[in-house]
């Protein structure tokens, strides 16, 4: 739960101390949850957030810059998702004063309290206006860069900082369990962009589960995939339908310029035999931070890569359609 700075009383600040080293030392005691020392279990995927919250997420997320996986896991830890039994979710407040879906001190909230979705009023048990408090306070506390600090800002306790980000990594691989070594380097960095959806965000997490699997031309899994038949079983996945393969997924469209990607666009390239500016050789998907998740080529696996390359094409976006396309049949060309 945010904790409030300068008001409050030294006896206060001593509770907080207390709180602090208990959590420390007896995990789920004072480390934000609603429910009190009963602590929700990690969620592994992101089919185990409400898609109402989901939404909130991305969007609180892409309005201050901060990883929707950050929110999401702060939320799932301080209420699960606001399906938490304890007091203070979605009325009242809990043992130590906090409330909402967020866990806000008064104090806090007052500060930082945000009028989410336009009602003329700061309800700190809406998750609308909750969700995009939190952002604002993490914001404020140094995320997404000093993303530790603002954990500990948000609630003093280590182990709580510790939970959040294992909340947030699980978030961030679509419940894999694969470590963060095996998705590439520099693919950390990646985890606090922002999809462009929820979509995009199914997407992703679909991509990141097939990481370490065989390229197979021709392939659209479960075991293997090509190229354009990752993109294509992604979204397929996110309940979207797109053309099978690169040519016709870069035709389809539609287009965004180079610098306006978000995660979940698929990024082309110019490459291969046969390629042509219309008709590119190869696609991945943008996870961000210059980086995407794709098949290679023959003798490796689905994997992290660099997308700033020289044959870059360009990138589309699927999500932006209003309704699926039925999706042709055949491999890479």
């Amino acid at each position: 739960m945010p904790l409030v700075i300068g008001a409050a009383t030294a006896l206060l600040g001593l509770a907080a101390v207390l709180v602090a080293v208990l959590g420390a030392v007896l995990p789920g005691l004072g480390t934000g949850t609603g429910a009190g020392a009963c602590q929700p279990a990690p969620g592994g995927s992101v089919s185990d957030i409400p898609p109402a919250y989901l939404s909130l997420y991305l969007k609180a997320g892409r309005e201050y810059g901060i990883g929707w996986h950050i929110l999401a896991a702060v939320g799932k830890v301080e209420s699960d998702h606001g399906r938490g039994a304890g007091p203070g979710i979605a009325s009242g407040r809990n043992h130590a004063g906090a409330a909402g879906p967020m866990q806000f001190m008064p104090g806090t909230w007052a500060a930082f309290g945000v009028d989410g979705n336009r009602d003329g009023r700061r309800n700190v048990y809406d998750p609308a206006d909750a969700i995009p408090a939190a952002a604002r306070y993490l914001k404020h506390g140094g995320a997404p860069e000093r993303v530790r600090a603002a954990l500990f800002q948000y609630n003093h306790s280590r182990a709580y900082v510790e939970q959040v980000l294992k909340q947030a990594r699980a978030y961030a691989r679509g419940g894999t369990g694969q470590p963060e070594a095996a998705m590439g380097a520099g693919c950390g960095n990646a985890f606090s962009a922002v999809p462009s959806s929820q979509a995009a965000a199914r997407a992703i997490a679909f991509a990141r589960a097939q990481l370490g699997k065989p390229y197979v031309w021709g392939a659209t899994g479960p075991r293997a995939f090509d190229c354009s038949g990752l993109t294509y079983a992604a979204y397929r996945a996110a309940g979207i339908s797109i053309p099978r393969v690169s040519g016709a997924q870069w035709r389809y469209g539609p287009r965004i310029p180079i610098g306006r990607e978000q995660p979940g666009d698929l990024v082309f390239f110019n490459s291969g035999p046969g390629t042509s500016t219309n008709n590119p050789g190869h696609v991945g998907l943008v996870i961000g931070g210059g980086k995407m998740i794709a098949a290679p080529h023959t003798g490796t696996v689905v994997q992290v890569q660099s997308y700033r390359r020289s044959t870059l094409l360009g990138f589309t976006r699927p999500t932006a359609h209003r309704r699926a396309k039925a999706p042709g049949k055949g491999a890479d060309r």
